[in-house]
């Protein structure tokens, strides 16, 4: 199971969660804007989705459970929990590993081409993929490398070079389906005829269940070594 933090703290844009849970085989959503890590179970969990929102990982003293997702984002990547953070999950969790976010000063809501490196996230993906951003990663987390970038963007995309960790800038989840509600969109010279970003979210889905089940196989050989000794 995909547990989706939903970090969204405008209840007119939560719309982008429910697109994600349908590009997700299995998806439970715990809405941490609102919760925090209240009754939060990582224990049957494969791996994590850390959501966007309209709030910046710079807001920290307006939304204090920013403070708390970014320890959790820690404990992630040193249990080695497959996540994937998406446009403000890709800031938080690059900040919340030591990187640097700021303000870019243009609001971008429409298709761009990237660059996507040779990544099993991106398999099938091709390179025109939807943003909804104004916030940039300056600087990447410790231990994150670039494996995608934008000619506006050069941390367009991260993975940690441990942990099964993955950022993206931009919002697979997003597609003509709800492209006229709130969020200012333009379309451009660019058609969502040549993207298939949905595929990252089932990408991401089959990565976590494979590292899922590679962890179940070594508990299990530890368990029958230890009782062999």
């Amino acid at each position: 199971m995909i547990l989706v933090l939903e970090n969204e703290v405008d209840l007119d844009e939560r719309y982008l969660v429910d697109e994600m849970t349908r590009h997700l085989p299995e998806a439970k959503v715990h809405d941490y804007a609102r919760e925090g890590g209240r009754n939060l179970d990582l224990s049957a969990v494969d791996g994590v989705v850390v959501g966007g929102s309209t709030a910046g990982v710079y807001e920290e003293d307006d939304h204090r459970w920013m403070k708390e997702q970014k320890e959790l984002i820690r404990e992630l990547v040193a249990r080695d929990v497959p996540t994937l953070g998406i446009c403000f999950g890709h800031q938080i969790v690059n900040e919340a590993l030591g990187g640097t976010v700021e303000y870019s000063g243009v609001r971008r809501a429409n298709l761009v081409s990237a660059e996507l490196g040779d990544d099993p996230l991106f398999d099938g993906v091709s390179d025109v993929v939807p943003v909804l951003h104004s916030d940039m990663v300056t600087e990447t987390g410790e231990g994150m490398e670039v494996v995608g970038s934008a000619d506006y963007y050069d941390a367009f995309a991260t993975r940690h070079r441990d942990a099964p960790v993955w950022t993206v800038q931009y919002h697979p989840e997003f597609t003509p389906r709800v492209k006229h509600l709130g969020n200012d969109w333009t379309d451009n010279e660019l058609s969502f005829a040549e993207s298939n970003a949905t595929r990252t979210l089932r990408n991401f889905y089959e990565l976590a269940k494979r590292e899922s089940r590679n962890r179940n196989r070594e508990t299990e050989l530890r368990g029958i070594a230890s009782r062999t000794d």
